[in-house]
């Protein structure tokens, strides 16, 4: 009997998020596996489906010459539940967006201004698929696969991404091995560098060990 009745209010609560149009996030209120919890409808406005956030450059003066401005739900509540979420990038002469992953989502580009050369790498043959881009073109970076973003012009570059996922996920190969307390030595034997080199890297990044 407890199984019918778990079984039917699992159906009910489906059947019910199936025909919700949208669900606005609560950011006042604690996120869940879900998401976040919904603004009732009655206070929903159609200024909340917009999102000027992006119509900004990112400041690009930093170690890699890039900015990353998100418009993750934080940003932009009306993506809550719709399993997407958006980004731009700014890049200065020769900023990058250096060698990442993204576990949770595969990623568009769409570039606005400049060229940008990108590219990724699959896991299968570790096959490159590299190409230059310039505005209006778009590029697709599959699911968890190493790709990046450089701007090899001497004008500044900028492109508007989207993700699959409201939470891509997000590993910066560079930061992962020389940002961290990971000793020297088995940065050294996992990657085949001399350790003067990994040293510098640490030190320019921030790592220890």
């Amino acid at each position: 009997m407890m199984r019918i009745i778990f079984l039917l209010s699992l159906l009910f609560a489906l059947s019910n998020a199936s025909v919700q149009d949208f669900c606005v996030a609560n950011l006042k209120r604690a996120e869940t596996p879900a998401g976040y919890p919904c603004i009732r409808p009655m206070h929903v406005k159609a200024s909340d489906f917009v999102f000027s956030g992006l119509g900004t450059p990112g400041n690009t003066t930093n170690i890699i010459s890039a900015a990353v401005t998100p418009g993750f739900v934080g940003q932009f509540p009306a993506l809550n539940g719709l399993g997407l979420s958006t980004a731009r990038l700014d890049l200065a002469p020769k900023g990058v967006i250096p060698m990442h992953t993204h576990p949770g989502a595969s990623e568009v580009l769409f570039v606005l201004e400049g060229s940008i050369t990108a590219g990724f790498v699959s896991s299968s043959a570790n096959t490159v698929y590299v190409q230059t881009l310039k505005p209006g073109q778009v590029m697709v970076f599959p699911q968890g696969l190493l790709h990046f973003q450089i701007n090899q012009g001497k004008a500044k570059a900028a492109a508007f991404v989207t993700f699959s996922s409201a939470n891509p996920g997000l590993q910066i190969l560079d930061f992962a091995l020389f940002a961290n307390n990971l000793p020297t030595d088995l940065v050294v034997g996992t990657t085949f560098l001399d350790p003067t080199t990994v040293k510098k890297l640490k030190g320019v990044l921030g790592g220890t060990g």
